[in-house]
């Protein structure tokens, strides 16, 4: 199984992203759901409806949490109030693991609210698995980092994306929130094959899965999670799982969000390809227990 020490050595199947539209539904029919992912920051406050439903989904469901403002990228050194928030959070909900996305996205305090793409370079990779080291130590679970679709690349970069995600988590030392829907994005906007980037990723380190739909324009794609995923995307997830094994999966719908039942059906498509792995030989895990 793909329990690994980066997912704190659970095995969770298939989940989908808590969403407002969904709260009365989830707490009034109470579907058998295997576990939902959270956007840390949407509950990181005091108290309020949030945090009083989010406690309420605790009491029957597992929870991991998602960050969208981590930037380990981005230059300046962590906020250590969001860190603080942040890991008042992780206590809260137990999470196994927490995840965030390679990127920057903030300049002098300033902040973007968007995940910008890496220069690919050694020091870039450097500095930011060192942000990374210090948010796994002080939250004190495992991190995982998410790589983004991108839409604009550097001329000054090193090495192609997935060598620089690879660095990045070999230096870091964490594990991967592996996006196929983003790998394929970012293949048709800058054109390589996104198998390359599936195939070359170190599975042993891969902690969960993104899947999701995108929208198509006339010179690129964009990454919009609102609709269901393409076959193209399930065929990359039908790699990464050849790849990882069966691990922890959850599709992204985050905008025409449908009923839950439409979301939750469509993420469950991910269990025929977890089984057809169930009981095939996976990788060596690093760390792995007996």
């Amino acid at each position: 199984m793909a329990a690994n020490r980066f997912n704190g050595f659970t095995d969770y199947r298939v989940g989908i992203g808590l969403r407002i539209p969904h709260y009365v539904h989830i707490l009034e029919q109470k579907p058998v759901c295997d576990w939902f992912e959270i956007i840390s920051e949407n509950y990181m406050i005091d108290g309020g409806r949030p945090m009083h439903v989010l406690d309420q989904i605790l009491e029957q469901y597992k929870v991991v949490q998602h960050g969208v403002s981590m930037y380990f990228g981005s230059a300046e050194p962590l906020n250590r109030e969001h860190l603080k928030r942040l890991k008042q959070l992780v206590r809260r909900t137990k999470t196994p693991w927490l995840s965030d996305h390679l990127c920057w996205g903030s300049v002098d305090g300033r902040y973007t609210h968007d995940l910008l793409p890496m220069p690919y370079t050694h020091e870039a990779a450097k500095k930011t698995a060192e942000k990374i080291r210090q948010v796994q130590d002080y939250v004190e679970v495992p991190v995982a980092v998410e790589n983004v679709s991108s839409y604009a690349e550097f001329h000054i970069s090193e090495m192609t994306e997935w060598e620089f995600l690879n660095e990045v988590v070999e230096k870091a030392d964490c594990g991967i929130l592996l996006d196929v829907n983003n790998i394929y994005v970012s293949s048709q906007n800058h054109s390589f094959n996104p198998l390359d980037y599936v195939n070359a990723v170190p599975a042993e380190r891969v902690a969960q899965i993104h899947i999701a739909g995108h929208s198509k324009f006339e010179k690129y794609i964009l990454d919009t999670h609102d609709h269901a995923p393409i076959s193209p995307v399930w065929e990359l997830y039908a790699r990464a799982i050849e790849r990882c094994g069966p691990t922890a999966t959850l599709l992204e719908w985050d905008d025409n969000i449908p009923s839950f039942d439409e979301v939750h059906n469509e993420a469950l498509k991910a269990e025929r390809f977890l089984k057809s792995v169930d009981r095939s030989p996976t990788p060596e895990l690093i760390g792995a227990k007996p």
